[in-house]
C-alpha cells in the first residue's frame, strides 16, 4: 500500500458535509447539485477556467497517455473528430492476464476501509474532476460529437451528480446494517437467554467492467464506476473506441487520488482496444469479471445478459419511442 498523503481525517474535512448533503437528497428527493452547470462558474479555488481547460485537453493531443498499468504491452488509438481533426492520443493496451490480477491485489484494503472512506475517496475523485470541467467537455465534445454546451453540461456536472447519487445510494445501503458486529440476545424462561455476538464482514464481489459508450462516455460511464468503487470493487474502464479520452481522463483522475490515500491505484485501470479487436466478449466472460454495467446496442446488451453468467449485469439499451402524428392533411 502507498503511503497516504490524503488522511481520512482530511478527506472528511473536505468531503463529509458533501456527502451528508447527498444523503438527504436522495431521502427526500429534492434538488441539489454541487456541481455548477455554467461555464463562466469555474476558473477560482484551483478550477480550470475555459481557456485554461481548452490549453489543458490540447495538451494531450498527439501524445501518449500514461497511465503507469501493470501488464501494458503496446499502445492503441485512433480517435478522431467528428468536428475533423485525428486526436493523436495513444493509450496503454492492457495483457489482460497480468491486469487483472494486478487488479484483484488491492481489493482488502479496500474492503477493509470501510464504507465511510471509500464514500470519501470517490468524492475527491468527483471533485477533482468537476475542477477539470472545462478540459472534460472538450474531450466529450471531440469523441462524441455534441455541441459544447452538451458536453460541457451533460458530459461535465450532470455526470458529476450521476457519480455523487450512485456513491450515496451506495454508503447508504453500506450503512443501514449493523457494521462490525452485533449483539443477539433471545430470551429463554427460566434458563440463561441464548446469546451471539455476529460479525459482520461486507466484501466487494470482484472486479466491475464497465463497458462505455460514444454518446455519453461519462454520463453513462459514472454511475456504474462509483456504484462499484464505493461498495469495494475494482473497476476495469473499457470505454467505446471512439470515445476513449473522456474515461481514459477520469482513470487518470481516480489512479492518482487512491495513490494519494494510501491505496492501490490497480483498483481503477483501462482497457482500450485495438481496431476490431473486440475486447468486451473477451473480458465479459472472464472469471474475474463479477459486475457489468452497459450502455449501448439492444444486441450487444442481449450477448452479455445471456453470456456473462458469472457476473451480475447491468444493461441500459436501445428503446423505441412512440410518435403520434396528427392534425395534418399530408
Amino acid at each position: 500500500m502507498a503511503t497516504a498523503q490524503l488522511t481520512t481525517d482530511r478527506l472528511a474535512e473536505k468531503h463529509r458535509s458533501t456527502l451528508d448533503r447527498a444523503l438527504d437528497t436522495i431521502r427526500t428527493r429534492a434538488y441539489w447539485s454541487p456541481h455548477p452547470e455554467h461555464p463562466k462558474a469555474y476558473g477560482e479555488d484551483g478550477s480550470l477556467d475555459a481557456a485554461a481547460g481548452l490549453a489543458a485537453h490540447q495538451a494531450v493531443l498527439n501524445s501518449r497517455f500514461e497511465l503507469d498499468q501493470p501488464g501494458t504491452d503496446g499502445w492503441t488509438g485512433g480517435e478522431v473528430s467528428p468536428y475533423g481533426p485525428a486526436l493523436g492520443v495513444e493509450y496503454p493496451h492492457a495483457d489482460l492476464d497480468v491486469l487483472l490480477p494486478a487488479m484483484r491485489a488491492g481489493m482488502g484494503a479496500w474492503r477493509d476501509a470501510g464504507p465511510e472512506t471509500r464514500a470519501l475517496v470517490c468524492l475527491e475523485i468527483l471533485g477533482r474532476i468537476s475542477a477539470r470541467t472545462h478540459e472534460f467537455a472538450h474531450a466529450v465534445m471531440h469523441t462524441s460529437g455534441q455541441a459544447f454546451m452538451m458536453a460541457f453540461q451533460a458530459g461535465g456536472p450532470h455526470a458529476q451528480d450521476r457519480g455523487l447519487e450512485a456513491v450515496a445510494y451506495a454508503y447508504a445501503e453500506q450503512t443501514r446494517t449493523p457494521a462490525g458486529r452485533a449483539a443477539w440476545s433471545k430470551p429463554q424462561g427460566k434458563r440463561d437467554p441464548l446469546e451471539l455476538s455476529k460479525e459482520f464482514t461486507p466484501v466487494g464481489r470482484g472486479i466491475a467492467l464497465v463497458i462505455g459508450c460514444n454518446t455519453f462516455p461519462t454520463w453513462n460511464g459514472y454511475p456504474g464506476l462509483f456504484a462499484s468503487l464505493a461498495t469495494g470493487n475494482p473497476v476495469l474502464v473499457k470505454p467505446h473506441p471512439r470515445a476513449v479520452l473522456p474515461l481514459a481522463l477520469t482513470v487518470r483522475v481516480a489512479r492518482e487520488v487512491l495513490a494519494e490515500a494510501g491505496f492501490d491505484p490497480n483498483l481503477v485501470a483501462l482497457a482500450a482496444e485495438r481496431p476490431g479487436e473486440g475486447i468486451a466478449k473477451t473480458l465479459a466472460v472472464r472469471p474475474e469479471i463479477r459486475i457489468i454495467d452497459y450502455t449501448g446496442s439492444t444486441a450487444f446488451g442481449d450477448w452479455l445478459e445471456a453470456n456473462a453468467r458469472q457476473a451480475q449485469v447491468y444493461t441500459e439499451k436501445a428503446g423505441v419511442n412512440t410518435v403520434v402524428i396528427d392534425s395534418t392533411d399530408d
